[in-house]
């Protein structure tokens, strides 16, 4: 397990030596985001605007109109007061400004529903001209993030708080809006993002002890969403679960039940936060367990939606 937070201020400090143009603002956060990386190494394309996020955004977008490209580093529940300036400063102009978020979800457990954040990707994704990313793990965070770097537009990257379990190891080939088979089955087909995504892996491995083939999909592109990779596990299995640690209103579960109603209609189950706030926990894991964000939750909506199956 590694600390993606971590992870993302050491590749924020090793992409601002390959491009001279990035610069990094945070919001009087960047012990805790860990943009401080950045900021001790290249200290004149950095700058702290302070605990106001909408000058945050407005900050960064001026950066990106002169030609920079400006990474927003901010908790995802307090960027959120600045949905307003995402959308007309941003979103309308179609500008360059990379939105990447720590804290997201139930990891910062201990701090409660004020900072838990599961609403983010619902009014992301529904700002035009947004790419929204939820990597599983550090090593597809540092490669979907140069990516998002390199790609025009605004771009909204969620990550959590703490350790989070490797789902991928050696060469990987991870592409912005192109979803990835980790496991290929037949039976059921589960489509995961984020942390989840080691938890769908989990569940697999359990459906396999009782003789069901299970699919494993790391989704880490919410939008735009890989509608053929969507329209084929529904082709290819007939039942899908999703899961995310995302509210079940206008996340993941959303995302791909708009494309399977409208394609290729399949049973289909959504494991999330089910319209409830979170709570404050010693412990990420609990909490996890307490939302049924687990493999257990992962694997029971696997055994509900293959009894609909056809």
């Amino acid at each position: 397990m590694r600390s993606i937070r971590e992870e993302f201020g050491k590749v924020l400090s090793s992409l601002g030596a390959k491009y001279s143009d990035l610069v990094v603002l945070d919001a009087d956060c960047g012990s805790h985001t860990k943009s401080k990386v950045f900021s001790q190494k290249y200290p004149e394309r950095f700058f702290n605007i302070g605990i106001s996020e909408q000058d945050l955004v407005g900050v960064a977008a001026g950066l990106a109109a002169c030609g920079k490209i400006p990474i927003v580093s901010c908790y995802s529940m307090f960027l959120m007061r600045a949905w307003e300036q995402i959308r007309n400063t941003i979103g309308r102009a179609n500008i360059n400004v990379k939105l990447v978020v720590t804290h997201a979800g139930a990891s910062p457990h201990a701090d409660g529903s004020s900072h838990q954040c599961f609403e983010d990707l619902s009014i992301m994704r529904v700002i035009p001209n947004m790419t929204v990313i939820v990597p599983a793990d550090s090593k597809s965070m540092a490669l979907l993030l140069e990516e998002a770097v390199c790609l025009k537009g605004p771009v909204y990257m969620r990550l959590g708080r703490d350790d989070v379990y490797d789902v991928y190891d050696g060469d990987v080939h991870i592409k912005i809006g192109k979803a990835n088979t980790i496991v290929d089955g037949s039976d059921v087909s589960i489509i995961a993002s984020g942390v989840l995504v080691y938890e769908a892996l989990t569940a697999s491995q359990m459906l396999r002890r009782d003789g069901v083939s299970a699919s494993v999909i790391d989704f880490h592109t919410i939008k735009p969403i890989d509608v053929n990779a969507i329209i084929n596990e529904a082709r290819r299995t007939g039942a899908l679960v999703t899961a995310e640690e995302h509210s079940v209103i206008g996340g993941l579960g959303s995302s791909v039940a708009e494309v399977v109603v409208g394609s290729y209609p399949v049973p289909m189950e959504i494991v999330g936060v089910r319209n409830r706030f979170g709570e404050s926990s010693l412990s990420y894991r609990e909490l996890l367990l307490k939302l049924e964000l687990t493999a257990s939750s992962i694997y029971n909506a696997a055994r509900r939606v293959l009894l609909r199956k056809r």
